[in-house]
């Protein structure tokens, strides 16, 4: 009897520990093995570089590389020149933890069912010019009506052209598209293959290739907000990760709103090869770093990306209905904002691009 007892007794505590056994990573998954961050873009030639935000500054910086050395996590950045709508491909398949997303390949990406969270806003406010070959003999946009722009179409650009199309009273049936990267818009305005595009104009004019047709400075009708987000899936299993590479991230905005580091960003950006250091002072000689690269998820980023979503929809670029309900998720930041004691180093802003009094 005691034999068959301590026999049962023996099965029963095997089976116990084999269902532990299988429950217990579900639990244990204290920390991940790799850190994968998408980035919409790359270096001129594809190098795996980004530039003109925040999130590009940290790969710059090896930011996030150090705060997880010590724990044997290896933080992995892919570079995807087919920027915004690439990064959806590789997120709707599971590949992507984090990234850094445009307003209208992060729309998109939601609107076909991808799940992550957005933790962070992105860069804001920023100008946008509409260039043209330089013997172009247009003056205003009307006056390339009929001919042919370009764009990376899927990318925040897209939306930031339809926005001032509509302003102008025109729609992209009014000409004829094109989808390009900025590399070969470059090419494009020099054989004068296209009549226009939005892009930075500076080294494009002293080198005698484009000329400016429309010059926008800070017009929050027109311009986009930046996010970055995480997949639900590794929130879920890492809430604590993402805390961390929030914290850092939230670090790397303050270096980046830093005045003193204006020359040393501008150098640091440049190094991609996209946009010249002499675009960067050009473009933002009239701006506060605290501007642009202000990581809060304010009324006027949940205004702008509202915005995006009707515009999205209304231009057909959406399917489906898209509810900012439950997509943002503003406690990482804000308890990074907390304990770093940055709660006021950024000016909120209000639904129409204001300064909260």
């Amino acid at each position: 009897m005691k034999a068959r007892f301590l026999q049962a007794m023996n099965g029963t505590l095997a089976a116990l520990a084999l269902a532990l056994t299988a429950i217990a990573p579900a639990h244990a998954e204290d920390k991940p093995t790799v850190i994968r961050i998408a980035y919409p873009g790359a270096g001129t030639g594809g190098r795996p570089l980004g530039d003109s935000n925040t999130y590009a500054s940290a790969n710059y910086l090896g930011a996030l590389e150090k705060e997880f050395k010590a724990d044997g996590i290896k933080v992995q950045w892919t570079f995807f020149p087919g920027a915004g709508p690439a990064v959806n491909e590789q997120a709707a398949n599971g590949l992507v933890d984090f990234a850094y997303h445009g307003d209208l390949p992060l729309i998109v990406g939601r609107s076909t069912g991808i799940k992550h969270h957005i933790i962070l806003g992105g860069p804001r406010f920023g100008p946008v010019y509409l260039v043209a070959p330089s013997d172009s003999q247009a003056k205003t946009l009307a006056d390339l009506k009929g001919k042919t722009l370009s764009t990376f179409k899927g990318t925040a650009n897209q939306l930031v052209l339809d926005r001032l199309l509509e302003a102008n009273g025109l729609t992209e049936k009014d000409f004829t598209i094109l989808t390009q990267n900025a590399d070969n818009q470059k090419a494009s305005l020099a054989t004068k293959t296209i009549d226009g595009t939005i892009i930075s104009p500076w080294d494009l004019e002293a080198r005698g290739i484009a000329k400016r047709i429309t010059t926008i400075q800070r017009d929050p009708k027109i311009t986009s907000v930046g996010s970055f987000w995480v997949s639900e899936d590794f929130e879920k299993k890492y809430p604590q990760i993402v805390q961390r590479v929030v914290n850092v991230l939230v670090r790397t905005a303050q270096w980046t709103s830093d005045e003193a580091n204006r020359d040393k960003l501008f150098h640091q950006w440049a190094q991609s090869g996209n946009t010249g250091y002499g675009d960067y002072v050009k473009n933002y000689q009239s701006y506060q770093l605290k501007e642009l690269n202000n990581p809060l998820l304010d009324d006027y980023y949940r205004a702008t990306l509202q915005k995006a979503v009707n515009e999205a929809k209304r231009y057909k670029l959406i399917r489906h209905d898209v509810s900012l309900d439950g997509w943002i998720e503003p406690k990482y930041l804000n308890e990074a904002l907390k304990e770093q004691h940055l709660e006021h180093n950024w000016d909120e802003y209000d639904a129409n691009g204001n300064v909260k009094k």
